[in-house]
Parts: structure tokens; sequence; C-alpha cells
């Protein structure tokens, strides 16, 4: 067969088989990212079929894969909003980081591995997953609860916060050293503070220029100014997926809502192809040997984002149920995780980083949304309401007379 038979047949089969996955693990209450990850492990070099022909097809579109996720995740917030977030959450988003970023980079120093490594792995253990948190809240009904927007709040600051990690950490994995990471964040900051500028004052105009009456126009100029505005993020060192949730973040109103609805299939193949391409890079033989140190980052991590979620939903009254769901919702790690291992591995950092972060998604992934029901069963109200339950004070008898 030529090549473009063999393109079609292996990305046909990959695909069907991914739907397959995704309904599969709806069907448990599991997110799919992990079944992605496990079946680009399956294709992969090392696994049972390695996939040939169109192992260059999926790598691009892993690319857009990324590029779709932060357009998209842009789009949910106005830049005002999201400047509000941020001064309000800003004292969770300084507890989130030293919680949990700092555990990442003291784990890779542990295992031997220089500084250009810490800095990535506190990355990946910091930032949770936007995509199967939404998810969780959305299947287990909580959408409207008092606790939901603190945990928005916080991945918000943290999807923020990416803007000027992911240019950092490009930077400095290029070689460019701290001096380099330096510069590349100061391009960063100005460039998201003139975008947030242009965003609050002139959102209106730009989105005015998109017709929402002609959906094939709309979906059209969105995605080729995404594409285009991430290509030249890229160019400038700021990193593509920064340049695109910039693009979301610029569009406001009737465009944003339509622009959501048209670029959410578009979004969910991509995605798939992202995270599948990930582990397409891996070789399962690598993980054994990885997989307890996996599991012990994973366990103290996921005990620091309850702590951050508890905190903070503390901090503004929340009930203690109300704390045990957020801290409990806030545990899972994935796109920008695998996003920033994907930069890690493509610069050749730590062979046994790429593997270890493969692993350490799959055990928060698939752990964090089954830990997050646990306020819904009854032995978890009945052991919260016997610690909100006010002591009863103690009983004295005054001694009776004996009439004597």
């Amino acid at each position: 067969m030529n090549h473009t038979t063999v393109l079609l047949t292996e990305l046909g089969a990959l695909l069907f088989a991914l739907g397959m996955l995704g309904r599969l693990g709806r069907r448990f209450g599991l997110s799919p990212i992990p079944l992605y990850l496990l079946a680009g492990l399956a294709f992969g070099h090392g696994g049972l079929i390695p996939l040939s022909a169109s192992e260059e097809f999926i790598e691009v579109g892993s690319e857009i894969g990324v590029i779709l996720l932060l357009v998209m995740l842009g789009l949910e917030y106005s830049a005002s909003e999201l400047v509000g977030n941020l001064r309000a959450a800003a004292p969770a988003g300084v507890l989130d980081a030293v919680l949990n970023a700092l555990p990442g980079a003291a784990f890779a120093l542990m295992l031997g591995w220089d500084w250009v490594a810490a800095l990535v792995l506190a990355g990946i253990t910091w930032v949770s997953s936007s995509g199967v948190i939404a998810k969780v809240l959305a299947d287990l009904g909580r959408l409207g609860n008092r606790e939901t927007p603190v945990i928005l709040s916080v991945l918000v600051i943290e999807d923020l916060a990416m803007a000027f990690y992911l240019p950092l950490i490009t930077a400095v994995l290029a070689g460019a050293g701290l001096l380099g990471g330096a510069k590349a964040l100061a391009v960063a900051v100005l460039t998201v503070l003139a975008v947030l500028v242009v965003a609050i004052r002139f959102g209106r105009q730009i989105s005015n220029f998109m017709s929402v009456k002609d959906p094939e126009a709309l979906l059209l100029s969105v995605l080729g100014l995404t594409l285009f505005v991430a290509g030249v993020a890229a160019g400038l060192q700021v990193s593509a997926a920064v340049g695109a949730f910039l693009v979301g973040i610029a569009l406001s109103g009737p465009v944003a809502h339509h622009a959501t609805e048209m670029l959410s299939p578009l979004r969910d193949l991509f995605s798939a192809i992202f995270f599948v391409f990930f582990g397409l890079a891996t070789d399962p033989r690598d993980m054994p040997p990885v997989l307890l140190p996996a599991l012990g980052l994973a366990v103290v991590t996921m005990a620091t984002k309850v702590l951050t979620g508890y905190f903070a939903a503390k901090r503004i009254g929340i009930a203690l149920p109300g704390r045990w769901r957020a801290g409990l919702g806030l545990m899972p790690r994935g796109e920008f995780s695998i996003v920033i291992a994907g930069l890690a591995l493509a610069a050749g950092v730590e062979p046994e980083l790429a593997p270890l972060a493969t692993a350490y998604v799959l055990i928060t992934v698939v752990t964090g949304p089954m830990l997050a029901r646990l306020p819904d069963y009854q032995w978890f109200k009945n052991y919260v309401r016997r610690r909100t339950a006010p002591k009863a004070a103690p009983h004295f008898e005054l001694p009776t007379s004996t009439g004597k």
C-alpha cells in the first residue's frame, strides 16, 4: 500500500478506537484523558502496534490541539473578569503555587536532576487540569455550589500564570539560561498586559469585525486568527499556547459564545490527538521504574491541592463540607502538565521525566475524579456533621439537701 493509504487506515482506526475509549471512560465516570494516554503508549515506539505513516500528521495535530485547548479556555473569560478574579483570588493563587510547585522542584532535586528539570517538574505538579475539573463539576452537579467560584478562581490564576511560565521554561529549555528566560518572561509580561489592555478597551470592536450570522465565516475567522497569532507568538518565543489564550481573552460577547460552540468539536478531536501524541513519544518500557516515584509524588501533591482548596474556601467563609469539596476537586492534573512535559521531552531534558510525568498524570487524573465524590458519601457526611456539631456544655448537678 502507498503512504496515503496507510495514513488513512492508521488514522481512521486510531480515531475510531479513541471514540470507543472515550465512550467507555464516560460510562464508568472517568475522564478519557488517561485512556488517550494509554492508547498513545500502546501505539507508540515500544508499544504493541507502532504507528509509522501517521506519526507526523499526529504531531502536527497535537500542536493544534494545544492551541485549541488554550483558545477555548480564553473564550471562557472576558479580560475584565480575568483581572477581577486575579485581584480577588491572589492570596489563594500564591498559596497554590507555594504548596504545589515546591514539592515538584524538591522531588526533582532529590532524584539528582538539575535545576532545569526541577523547574519543569515544579510546573507539572503545580497546575490542575481545567478541562477535567470542569467536567467533574458538571457531572457531580456542583456548578452552582458556593465553593465552585473558589475552584474556578484558582484555575484562572493558574492559567494566567502559565502565560508567564511557559515562555520562561521554553527559553530555559532552549539553552538561553536564566538571563534568556528573564528576557522571555519580560516579553511575555508586556505582551499579556498589552493584550489585556486592548481587550478591555477594544474587545467589543474586535468582536464586531466578526459576524455571528455567518457560522462558516466566523469559524474560519476565529480559527485562522488563533493559528496566526499562535504562530507569531511562537516566533517571538512567547509560546503558541499563550498566544492562543490571549486571542480567546480578546474575543467577547456573542462572538465568544458562538465560537465556543463551533470550536468545541474541533477541540475535542485535536486535544485527543495531543494526548495520544504524548503517549506515542513515551516508551512504555521506561515507565515501570518510575511508577513508584510517580505514585509518591502524586500522593504528596494531591494532598497539597486539597490543602489549597480547603484554605481558599475557608478564607471566604465557606462551611466545612464546601471546603472539602473545593480541595478534593482540585486534584487532577492534565493538559498543562503534559504540555510542560512535552516541551522538556522535545528539549531532551532527563529521559525519565516524560515517563514520570505520564505516570503522574495518569494517577491523578484517574484517582482525582473518584476522590472528588467522597463528600457525597453518607459516611463522609456523617464525619463532617460530627466535626461541625456544637459540643454540649458540661452538666453539673448541685448537691441536694437531705433535710437533716
